[in-house]
């Protein structure tokens, strides 16, 4: 099992010296190349570099990582290509994307949402492996057999992460197939979010709706709902996180697990827990979206949480309503920062 890492242009080169210490355990870097709409932001998209200037900076950094024997998987898994989506100009740009970077840097896989793109890049490229995006939200075998033909391989569901039976099988059809299998391990969107279609719809366009004058800002269902802080105690719950002492659990499961890094405030912190199999701080800063901000000052300390949780919370029947034990959890993970800044203190 490998992970795949999210490329982020951070202000330094922490990133990216974390990417390259743990190598061996990174099948590939994945990344979105220009404006082309996807998951995220523009890569480039930077807070003190110019657009050229984090454009430079990007192709530099990707090549060390190439030099380094680092595969690389495209991101063309925007939800919504507006009016072009169908387009010969679309489509020739997209091709001249994929051959871009393939003669810069290597590409190894593509991994988009959209139909059309898969076979596209299929019949122009066929040495690019096609991998359908978590986003596409194919979630059974028959689903999976529509799309074969133009598929290498598929991410499946969020959700799955915590229906692990569901997982094997579904898991097991794909490699009878001939697929590779892949997962997603720290996404912070909420299991079986209704707003997920519209709130990638809206990151889509996100440089049109910027220049909107709009009525209210969204951010995420996400947000809204932990803004109670009566849901907060249901957060394990809610989350289809996979904490990286439970990795053991999925590793006959997929070939790969990806890792969310492109829009965390600290990606270093999530690949260094994912690579060493434990993460000794605050459990929400694995995830993207980062949910701690809506904890503060309470942290969810991930050395608390017993080591059985992850394997109970992934075959556990989801009576929530009459179980209980997710927010048992979370109680006794749950700590003060000011209660941990005495306790640092005293043992000073």
């Amino acid at each position: 099992m490998k992970f795949s890492v999210g490329y982020q242009l951070t202000g330094d080169n922490r990133f990216l010296e974390a990417i390259l210490r743990h190598k061996e355990q990174i099948g590939e870097v994945y990344f979105s190349w220009g404006s082309m709409p996807n998951g995220r932001h523009a890569a480039t998209l930077h807070q003190t570099l110019s657009p050229w200037e984090a454009k430079a900076r990007m192709e530099e950094e990707l090549s060390i990582l190439r030099d380094a024997g680092i595969s690389f998987n495209l991101l063309l898994n925007g939800s919504c290509y507006g009016d072009r989506a169908l387009s010969k100009a679309f489509f020739r740009e997209v091709c001249e994307t994929v051959e871009e970077i393939g003669a810069k840097f290597g590409l190894s896989s593509v991994t988009t949402t959209a139909p059309p793109l898969a076979h596209l890049v299929k019949v122009n490229f066929p040495e690019v492996a096609t991998r359908a995006s978590v986003n596409m939200g194919v979630a059974t075998p028959q689903a999976a057999e529509y799309l074969a033909e133009d598929f290498d391989g598929f991410y499946l569901p969020r959700e799955l992460n915590r229906e692990l039976a569901k997982l094997e099988d579904f898991s097991d059809a794909l490699e009878k197939m001939g697929k590779t299998r892949h997962i997603l391990a720290n996404s912070g969107c909420l299991s079986h979010c209704p707003a997920r279609s519209f709130h990638d719809n809206l990151v889509a366009h996100e440089a049109g709706v910027a220049g909107m004058d709009n009525a209210i800002p969204f951010r995420g269902l996400c947000a809204e709902w932990l803004g109670n802080p009566e849901h907060r105690r249901m957060i394990l719950s809610r989350l289809n996180l996979i904490r990286p002492e439970d990795l053991v659990h999925y590793e006959e499961l997929c070939d790969s697990v990806k890792l969310a890094t492109r829009v965390s405030p600290d990606p270093v912190f999530i690949l260094e827990s994912y690579a060493n199999r434990v993460c000794h701080e605050n459990l929400l800063d694995l995830t993207e979206p980062n949910h701690a901000g809506h904890f503060y000052p309470m942290v969810l300390e991930n050395d608390k949480i017993p080591p059985e949780y992850g394997l109970y919370a992934a075959s556990c029947a989801k009576k929530c309503d009459i179980c209980g034990y997710c927010g048992r959890v979370c109680d006794m993970a749950a700590r003060s920062l000011e209660d941990l800044y005495v306790a640092s203190a005293d043992c000073q």
